[in-house]
């Protein structure tokens, strides 16, 4: 029933007389959604006798609209295609659909193969980025893993190519990580492949050997910081000590001009000095001193050419980086969705977050409540069905005791989990 009822929810402004619509009164129809705050009203005010919604009804015309948009990525109009993968983003990452998409996850892939390999710069963006959540839809069997050996070859082929534009690289870069990551890759050669890749696009920004950092061309920083952002996520996954071999050079990437690849350069020497801790509990960071030193100075940076909204991103980061390399303290985040939470209480479980939230966006506490793969990477257990009066919140004490208890137990039994993996991998 909820899966129904989320489906309904996503087009509910689709009206009967939009059937012969344009393409770009289609695209619109398709992305009008619900946002979270009014699924959450909506739900209370049907308990409460307000005017009941066909919901068999709305739910084929749901699909209608979704096979339709299907239909129009083989269409002669680049436009039409961009529009109709434009749809499919937003409805991928707003809802669960996997009983919807299991069957047409063929069709799917092979339309997003050919965009791809011919399509334009922007094309190949959309088409990669929709691939990505089609892979989250699918979950981590093998639906997924038939259609990542499917796109492998031409998302390679792009992030490969330095003639393709920066925009199809960087959207090929995280795709190639999520996808592995997603797809259980982590029992063949695709992991090892797909990480010797990712490494040699960000180990173009390592500095030469005299010490110095290359001179970053256009668009290229933000290449290196998916590429290194989708290289960590895929770490997670193959904790090993020859990683940490990467550390001094990314030390010396902490002086890069461009913030955000900072960032990412610095929370992954984080996720890489956890990760060697992990393995073994007397693992030290070569020449700490020096990388301590440097973590001060861009966690206390007041340089006034940097953007205000940079320095304040980029000091609070490295704070919380230099914290744990120094006392190994992680300061642990809660998510809440729904009545429940998750915890992020390690830099592999804020990679991880992360990735699935750069996606997803807005639709990630979605997917927390019902999309059974987050629920199984965060270790939630089964999506939880619950009645109105609990959707809208209206729980006693013990109820919520109850919740996070439950929280809590998984939290723990996934961390243990984790560890055990790792420590059988020595």
């Amino acid at each position: 029933l909820w899966k129904s009822r989320r489906i309904t929810q996503l087009f509910s402004t689709i009206t009967d007389g939009e059937a012969a619509a344009s393409d770009d009164e289609l695209t619109s129809d398709v992305l009008s959604h619900y946002s979270s705050a009014s699924e959450s009203t909506s739900v209370v005010e049907e308990g409460t006798g307000s005017e009941q919604v066909d919901e068999q009804t709305a739910q084929e015309e749901t699909e209608d609209k979704l096979k339709l948009c299907i239909d129009n990525l083989t269409d002669k109009s680049a436009k039409t295609r961009l529009a109709a993968l434009e749809s499919l983003r937003q409805a991928f990452s707003s809802r669960v659909l996997y009983d919807f998409l299991t069957e047409r996850r063929l069709t799917i892939s092979d339309c997003l193969e050919r965009s791809l390999r011919k399509g334009s710069g922007e094309e190949k963006a959309a088409s990669a980025t929709v691939f990505a959540l089609l892979c989250i839809q699918l979950g981590g069997g093998d639906e997924a893993e038939e259609g990542f050996k499917m796109l492998r070859p031409p998302l390679t082929a792009t992030l490969s190519d330095s003639s393709a534009s920066i925009a199809a690289r960087q959207s090929c870069a995280r795709t190639l990580g999520m996808c592995c990551y997603v797809s259980s890759a982590e029992d063949g050669e695709d992991l090892i492949k797909s990480l010797a890749l990712l490494e040699s696009v960000f180990m173009s920004s390592y500095p030469n050997g005299e010490g110095v950092l290359p001179t970053p061309k256009p668009g290229s920083a933000g290449l290196h910081t998916a590429a290194l952002q989708a290289w960590s996520l895929l770490v997670t996954i193959c904790p090993t000590s020859r990683l940490t071999v990467h550390l001094p050079k990314l030390q010396a990437c902490l002086q890069s001009s461009d913030v955000n690849y900072r960032i990412a350069v610095g929370e992954t020497i984080a996720l890489l000095v956890e990760l060697g801790r992990e393995i073994d509990e007397e693992f030290e960071v070569e020449d700490g001193e020096s990388l301590c030193e440097c973590l001060k100075s861009l966690a206390t940076d007041g340089n006034k050419h940097r953007a205000k909204n940079d320095r304040r991103k980029q000091r609070s980061i490295f704070r919380e980086v230099l914290h744990y390399i120094e006392n190994e303290d992680f300061t642990e985040e809660k998510i809440r969705f729904g009545v429940e939470n998750v915890y992020i209480d390690s830099w592999v479980r804020r990679r991880i977050y992360d990735a699935f939230k750069e996606i997803l966006e807005s639709g990630v506490r979605d997917h927390l409540q019902f999309n059974q793969l987050l629920r199984d990477i965060f270790g939630l257990g089964p999506p939880l069905i619950l009645d109105a009066a609990v959707k809208g919140n209206k729980i006693s004490r013990f109820e919520k005791h109850l919740f996070n208890s439950a929280a809590f137990k998984a939290r723990t039994k996934q961390r243990n989990k984790v560890r055990d993996k790792r420590a059988d991998v020595m």
